[in-house]
């Protein structure tokens, strides 16, 4: 399956028709994560992360698993 959020030097591209509902999608922009998902009713969400420590441990996510993880973990502060 074709990824379906990319970035160029204009900034973040978005095709929605791609994306599976309820699942997590991520890119870095800029220093930045950027954290999208449709939800149930097809509307977009977005979230822009800025931490730069949180932002290196995004980017050094392997897989969807890890990235899961790593929110997991975070919002349990283990992190």
């Amino acid at each position: 399956m074709e990824w379906p959020i990319s970035v160029d030097e204009n900034g973040m591209n978005l095709k929605p028709e791609k994306m599976e509902k309820e699942k997590l999608y991520h890119c870095i922009f800029k220093n930045k994560a950027m954290l999208v998902f449709k939800d149930s009713q097809d509307v977009l969400n977005c979230y822009e992360i800025e931490e730069q420590d949180l932002v290196e441990k995004i980017r050094k996510c392997g897989n969807d698993d890890d990235l899961e993880k790593l929110f997991d973990d975070y919002l349990k502060g283990k992190t």
